[in-house]
C-alpha cells in the first residue's frame, strides 16, 4: 500500500490516546498535553481503563467504548498489548495509527501480529517505535516531542526521533515553520515512499527533508522519490555512509562500489538533493524554508571584511556557484558612497569601519544590479561600528526575506558580539548562516533543484538512442546457453572466452581469443595466431582465480611459439607456487592490442543489497583498485545517461581529448555501457562483470579482459529483470499494426520521443486538443513535453502509435494513483489519421497492459460534445455516467 488511508492521519479530525495517563513523567501524559496545549481543534478521546478522566478529558476503557471510530490513533501501550488494540481499532472503523510503542519486533513476533490485526481493515500504521506526528498547520502535536513546531511550508520525515526534535528545536530559535513532521521509527507498514507520495501533492509543503537510515524498498522510494521532486525540492541526509565494503570480492567492481556511491547515484537519478551532514541539513532547511528555487542564482557579496568574502567565493567556486559580475553604473553609484580603498568589485568590500549606513549603500545598489539574482551581506565584528546597529539597518530593508525580489542571505561572524545581531535579522525574516563557507552553500541550495530538474529533463538524441536501443540479434540466446553450461557444470563463474563471447554477443568488439588445455597446446595456437603477424597475450584459465596479474597469471608480449609454450610453462609454475589449490583449465591466447593514444577503463556489473544492479564506469588497468576513479549508475541507461555517468569520472574529461591527445569515441564507450545495460535487464541470475581493460581510442573500444559471474540457483528467473530498482523499459509491450499503407507499430513510449511532438502537434486540431485537454490550448511547453515521455513504467504507462515512416500517429496515456489499484486513462490521435482505427488498438493495449500490472479500474471525464470519445468508451466495455457536478462531462468507468 502507498497512501491508502493516510488522509486519516495527516488530516484528522478527531485523535484517540490509548495508554493516555495524568501520572507524571509518563509518555501518556506528555502525548495527551501536547495534544491539548498545542491546540488541537477536533476532538481528543484519551483511553486507558484503569482512569475515568485524564487531563480534564473523559476517559475511555477500550476502542469499543469511544462515540465513535476516531480519524487517527495513537497507541502507547506495552507492546504485547498493541496486537489487540490495533485488531479493536480496526473493527471500530479507524483507519491510521501511530503506534508509539517499542519492542514490537520480528523476532518476538509482535509485529507481524500487528500487521495482521491491521491487513483485514486496510488500517495505516505509523511506527511502531516512533516519536509520533506532528502538522502544525492543524495545531496537532500527537508526539512526545519535548517542544511544539511552528507552521511553515517545510515537511520533515525522520527515520530518527532524536533528529525530528533536533531539528525543531534548532527550527524554532530560527522561526522556520513546518507542514508536517513525521518520525516514521520502525516502518513496519507506513514507510518514507508513502510520505512522499502524499506529501507531493500537498499544496502546504513547499519542500521535503528526509533523514534515512535504510530504504525497505528501493523501486517504491525511487518511483515516490522522483515524482516529489519533480514538483518541489527534496533533500535528503541519508547515514551509514560506510558499510563494510566486500573485502574478498570476486570482481574489481564488487570492491569499488560501496553502497554510499550507490546511494548517491540512486538519489541522483531521481533528483533527490543530498546534504552530507546535519550541519548541511539545517542550512538547507534554512535557505528552502524563506525562498523558492531559482534557476540562476548569481551572488553579489557586501561585506566589511574582505576575507570573508573571500572565503565565501572560494566555497562558491567548490560548490559550482556562481559570483556575479557587477555592472560598471553599480560600480560608478558605489564610488559616492564608499571610501576610497574600497575593493570596487564583488565582493564589494565597504571596510571595516563602516556604519550603518554604509552598509544600506552598498546594499542597495548591488540589489538593484541587473546582474545580480542573490545578495549575501556580511559582517566581521570590529571596534569602529556596531554589527547590531549593521543588523537592524538590514532587517529594516527587508521584506519577507527579500530585498526587492531578490533573496538576501546574511552571515555575521563572532560569537557574543553577533548573537544579538543575528537574532535582530532572524527576527526580520533573513536567512542567517554562521560562516561564510554555509552562506556561500546556502546559494547552491537556491538552484540546486533547479539543475537536477533539468537533469531529469535531459532529452536522448533520438537517433542516436534507436540506434543504442536494441539488442543484437541473438545475443540473449548466445549469453543464455553459455550461462546455462556454466551453471550445469556447477560454476558460477564464467572462463575468460566464455565471457568475450557474452560480450561479443551484445555488441561489444573483443579480441580473438584461442584456449589451449596444456601449454605445449598453447605453442601449437600460437603459430597460427602469429601467422596474422603482431605479438600475443598468454593468460591463465582458472575458476579459482579472480584477478590474474595477483598470480603471475599473464604474459605480455609473446613473439614465438617457442615463447608461448615458455610463457604458459612459466605461468604453470607461478600459479602452483602461489596458490597451489587453485585449478589450471588452461591458457588463453590473444594477439596483442596496440592502440595509439588509448585509455585503459573499466566498466562492471555488481548488486547492490538495496538497489539491486549497479553499473560502474571508471580509469581501469591494474591500479584500478588505487586510483578509485569510477563513478556508480543505475540501470536502465540511455545514451544521456551514459554520457553522465562518464562525465562524473576524472578519466572522463581526458577522454575528450586533450593537448595533442585526440578524443576518444565517446559513442563507443557509451554503446558498450549500454550493451551491458540490456544484459542487466535481460538476464536477473547475473551477479557481476568485470570489463577491464576495455582499452578507448579514437577508433573504437575493445575489450581486453573480462570477467562475470552468475548464480546457477537463478537460471530459471526471466527478464525483464525485476531486481532492478528503476523499471526497465517494457520492450516485450511493442506490437505492430498491418494497414495498407505499410506496418505500424504500437509501443511504450520513449525519452527519445520528445522529438516527435512538434509534427505531432501540427496535425492536431485545435478543436481535438480541446476535447483532450477539457479546455482550450495554444502552446506545449518543452518541458512539459519531456515530461510526458520520462515515465518510471511502474506508476505511468503511455503507448505510441508510429506511421510506416515513423512519425507519431497517436498517443494513449494511463496515470495511476499510487497505490496502483486505479489509474485515468487519456487519448489523442493525430487529426488527419482519424478513421484508421488507432485509438481502438491504443486503448486495447492500455488496457492489457492495467489488467497484467493488477490495475482494478480506469477511469476519465469526456466532455459531452466529445462523442467520438464516448463511442469508443462504450465499445470498450466502459460505463459511461453524467458526472453529477458538472452537467457539460461525462464519467466513463471500467472495472478491469
Amino acid at each position: 500500500m502507498t497512501i491508502r488511508n493516510l488522509d486519516h492521519a495527516f488530516r484528522p479530525g478527531s485523535v484517540a490516546i490509548f495508554g493516555a495517563s495524568d501520572e507524571p513523567g509518563s509518555v501518556g501524559r506528555v502525548v495527551v498535553a501536547n495534544i491539548i496545549d498545542g491546540g488541537f481543534e477536533g476532538s481528543v478521546w484519551p483511553v486507558n481503563p484503569h482512569h475515568s478522566e485524564v487531563a480534564g478529558l473523559k476517559c475511555y476503557s477500550d476502542a469499543d467504548a469511544l462515540p465513535e471510530a476516531p480519524d487517527l490513533a495513537v497507541v502507547l501501550t506495552p507492546a504485547k498489548t498493541v496486537p489487540a488494540i490495533i485488531s479493536e481499532l480496526g473493527a471500530k472503523g479507524c483507519k491510521a495509527v501511530i503506534v508509539i510503542s517499542a519492542g514490537l519486533t520480528s523476532q518476538n513476533g509482535l509485529r507481524q501480529k500487528m500487521l495482521d490485526a491491521a491487513k483485514p481493515h486496510l488500517l495505516r500504521i505509523i511506527g511502531p517505535n516512533t516519536l509520533g506526528l506532528l502538522v502544525p498547520q492543524l495545531k496537532l502535536n500527537a508526539s512526545f516531542a519535548h517542544m511544539d513546531a511552528r507552521p511553515g511550508s517545510i515537511a520533515l520525515l525522520s527515520q530518527s526521533g532524536a533528529i525530528a526534535t533536533t531539528l525543531i528545536d534548532w527550527a524554532a530559535e530560527r522561526g522556520i515553520g513546518f507542514s508536517h513532521i513525521v518520525s516514521l521509527g520502525d516502518m513496519a507498514d507506513v514507510d518514507v515512499a508513502d510520505c512522499l507520495d502524499l506529501l507531493a501533492g500537498d499544496g502546504r509543503t513547499r519542500a521535503i527533508l528526509m533523514y534515512l537510515e535504510s530504504i525497505p524498498n528501493a523501486r517504491k522510494f525511487l518511483t515516490a522519490a522522483r515524482a516529489a521532486s519533480r514538483l518541489k525540492p527534496v533533500i535528503a541526509l541519508k547515514a551509514g555512509r560506510s558499510p563494510q565494503a566486500a573485502k574478498a570480492a570476486a570482481t574489481h567492481t564488487g570492491a569499488l562500489s560501496g553502497g554510499d556511491d550507490v546511494v548517491d547515484a540512486a538519489l541522483r537519478r531521481c533528483g533527490v538533493l543530498r546534504v552530507r551532514g546535519l550541519a548541511e541539513m539545517f542550512d538547507a532547511a534554512e535557505t528552502v524554508s524563506r525562498f523558492r528555487p531559482l534557476d540562476r542564482a548569481r551572488l553579489g557579496i557586501v561585506t566589511n571584511g574582505g576575507g570573508a568574502g573571500v572565503l565565501a567565493v572560494d566555497r562558491l567556486a567548490e560548490g559550482r556557484g556562481e559570483l556575479a559580475e557587477l555592472d560598471p553604473a553599480t560600480i560608478q553609484g558605489l564610488e559616492k558612497h564608499l571610501p576610497d580603498n574600497w575593493s570596487r568589485a564583488n565582493p564589494v568590500d565597504i571596510v571595516g569601519d563602516a556604519p550603518a549606513t554604509r552598509y544600506l549603500a552598498a546594499l542597495d545598489a548591488v540589489a538593484k544590479d541587473r546582474e545580480v539574482d542573490v545578495v549575501l551581506v556580511m559582517n566581521c565584528p570590529t571596534a569602529m561600528a556596531s554589527p547590531a546597529d549593521a543588523a537592524r539597518a538590514v532587517a529594516g530593508e527587508v521584506k519577507k526575506g527579500m530585498i526587492g525580489r531578490k533573496p538576501i542571505l546574511s552571515c555575521w561572524l563572532g560569537g557574543a558580539t553577533a548573537r544579538e545581531a543575528r537574532g535582530i535579522l532572524r527576527d526580520a525574516g533573513v536567512a542567517s548562516y554562521d560562516t561564510p563557507a554555509t552562506a556561500a552553500a546556502a546559494v547552491g541550495h537556491l538552484t540546486d533543484w533547479g539543475r537536477a530538474q533539468e537533469a531529469l529533463l535531459r532529452m536522448p538524441d533520438r537517433a542516436v538512442e534507436e540506434s543504442l536501443r536494441r539488442t543484437p540479434a541473438g545475443a540473449r540466446e548466445v549469453a543464455s546457453a553459455i550461462f546455462a553450461t556454466v551453471a550445469l557444470e556447477g560454476r558460477s563463474m564464467l572462463a575468460e572466452p566464455e565471457a568475450k563471447s557474452v560480450l561479443a554477443a551484445y555488441g561489444i568488439p573483443v579480441p580473438e581469443t584461442r584456449v589451449a588445455a596444456t601449454a605445449m597446446d598453447a605453442g601449437d595456437l600460437a603459430s597460427d595466431l602469429l601467422r596474422k603477424g603482431g605479438r600475443l597475450a598468454v593468460k591463465v584459465l582458472s575458476r579459482d582465480i579472480s584477478h590474474k596479474s595477483d598470480v603471475g597469471g599473464v604474459v605480455l608480449n609473446v613473439a614465438t611459439p617457442g615463447e608461448a609454450e615458455e610463457a604458459a610453462l612459466a605461468i604453470e609454475e607461478r600459479v602452483r607456487r602461489i596458490a597451489p589449490d587453485a585449478s589450471i583449465d588452461g591458457f588463453a591466447l590473444q594477439p596483442m592490442i596496440e592502440r595509439e593514444a588509448a585509455h585503459e577503463l573499466i566498466l562492471g556489473v555488481t548488486r547492490d543489497p538495496i538497489f539491486g544492479p549497479v553499473l560502474l564506469f571508471g580509469a581501469g588497468g591494474v591500479s584500478v583498485e588505487v586510483v578509485r576513479d569510477t563513478a556508480i549508475a543505475l540501470p536502465p541507461l540511455d545514451s544521456t545517461l551514459a554520457s553522465d555517468l562518464v562525465s562524473r569520472t576524472r578519466v572522463g574529461g581526458l577522454l575528450a581529448g586533450y593537448r595533442d591527445r585526440p578524443a576518444a569515441d565517446l559513442a563507443a564507450i557509451d554503446a558498450a555501457l549500454i550493451a551491458l545495460s540490456h544484459m542487466i535487464e535481460d538476464f536477473p541470475c547475473l551477479r557481476g562483470v568485470d570489463v577491464n581493460p576495455l582499452l578507448a581510442n579514437p577508433e573504437g573500444v575493445i575489450a581486453l579482459d573480462a570477467r562475470i559471474q552468475i548464480d546457477p540457483e537463478d537460471m530459471d528467473r526471466k527478464g525483464p529483470n525485476p531486481d532492478l530498482a528503476i523499471r526497465p523499459y517494457p520492450s516485450q509491450w511493442r506490437s505492430t499494426l498491418d494497414r495498407d499503407d505499410g506496418e505500424w507499430t504500437l509501443r511504450p513510449i520513449r525519452p527519445a520521443d520528445a522529438a516527435l511532438y512538434a509534427t505531432f502537434f501540427e496535425h492536431v486540431d485545435p478543436e481535438d486538443i480541446r476535447l483532450r485537454f477539457l479546455a482550450p490550448r495554444r502552446h506545449f511547453p518543452d518541458r512539459m513535453i519531456v515530461r510526458l515521455t520520462q515515465l518510471d513504467y511502474d506508476r505511468d504507462m503511455a503507448f505510441v502509435a508510429l506511421t510506416p515512416s515513423g512519425e507519431l500517429a497517436g498517443v494513449a496515456r494511463l496515470s495511476c494513483d499510487p497505490d496502483r489499484t486505479s489509474g485515468e486513462y487519456a487519448v489523442l490521435i493525430r487529426s488527419d489519421l482519424h478513421g484508421k482505427g488507432l485509438g481502438r488498438a491504443l486503448m486495447g493495449q492500455l488496457i492489457a497492459w492495467a489488467r497484467a500490472e493488477g490495475i482494478r479500474s480506469i477511469e476519465s471525464m469526456i466532455l459531452v460534445e466529445n462523442t467520438g470519445m464516448q463511442r469508443l468508451a462504450g465499445s470498450l466495455g466502459m460505463t459511461l455516467l453524467p458526472d453529477p457536478d458538472d452537467p457539460g462531462v461525462i464519467q466513463s468507468h471500467l472495472l478491469l
